[in-house]
């Protein structure tokens, strides 16, 4: 085993929840901007119409993007998840490891 593979799992899951939290809130962006464009539904004119038409757009585009980034990190939680499977006892060792080295560090300060 490397020195590469407790930092990657411990990246995973920093990344894991880091983009989590992400989609979240961008789940919360798109919905409040569908809101938006159903109450100004009424409202008329060629600006309006026009800019509707481009947040409905990016709106589509984003949902796109948030679903993919969902998958993503979706896999990469499963992947996580299956190496902690397969290897609790590196999971273990490596949790361990880490939580020594971090307490080294807080003790020195």
């Amino acid at each position: 085993m490397s020195m590469a593979e407790p930092v990657t799992v411990t990246e995973a899951e920093v990344e894991k929840g880091t983009r989590g939290k992400l989609v979240e809130e961008l789940k919360a962006v798109v919905a409040d901007a569908e809101e938006l464009l159903k109450a100004t539904a009424s409202q008329t004119g060629e600006r309006i119409a026009s800019a509707r038409t481009k947040a409905e757009e990016s709106l589509k585009a984003a949902k796109i993007r948030l679903d993919e980034e969902e998958v993503a990190v979706r896999a990469k939680a499963k992947a996580v998840e299956d190496y902690v499977r397969d290897n609790p006892c590196r999971a273990v060792g490596i949790t361990a490891a880490v939580a020594f080295v971090l307490g080294i560090l807080v003790a020195r300060r």
